[in-house]
């Protein structure tokens, strides 16, 4: 699914990008949370991506500050470890603000979190269903957008 998500990324506008990188790794996120329950910096990273491509009010500082804190917080969970990948991927959708090839980056990190997240027999299938998955979600968000656009 790399090549055909990829050349869907070329053609997409940059704040519906952010919006799949955010859908991405929220779908992902229970991972970290459930573990680190008190742990808001993947999610405050999540919110404020989606405040980014509502408004298209951008401050690198914000930008930089959220997405370093969401892989902060990644650096503190052992690598394998579904959490890992979640917070990693929130922290790349952030990281779309600024550059909009991060969104890629936010794919496949959650989709990492959820081969990571399933047993060794299954982990290939699984993570393929979500990259298929993140496929068609950002095919609806495209269309969705040249319509209403």
């Amino acid at each position: 699914m790399d090549s055909p998500i990829a050349e869907r990324v070329r053609k997409t506008d940059h704040r519906t990008l952010a919006v799949w990188a955010a859908d991405c790794a929220e779908r992902v996120l229970p991972f970290f949370e459930e573990k680190y329950p008190e742990d808001t910096r993947p999610r405050t990273a999540l919110e404020a991506c989606r405040e980014w491509a509502r408004t298209g009010v951008f401050r690198m500082a914000d930008v930089r500050r959220t997405s370093l804190a969401a892989h902060a917080a990644a650096r503190e969970v052992q690598e394998g470890d579904p959490a890992r990948s979640a917070a990693r991927a929130a922290g790349q959708a952030m990281a779309t603000a600024h550059v909009p090839a991060h969104a890629i980056a936010a794919a496949i990190y959650a989709a990492t979190a959820v081969r990571d997240a399933t047993g060794p027999a299954d982990a290939d299938r699984t993570a393929t269903q979500e990259r298929e998955w993140q496929y068609r979600h950002l095919l609806r968000l495209t269309e969705n957008r040249s319509t209403t656009s």
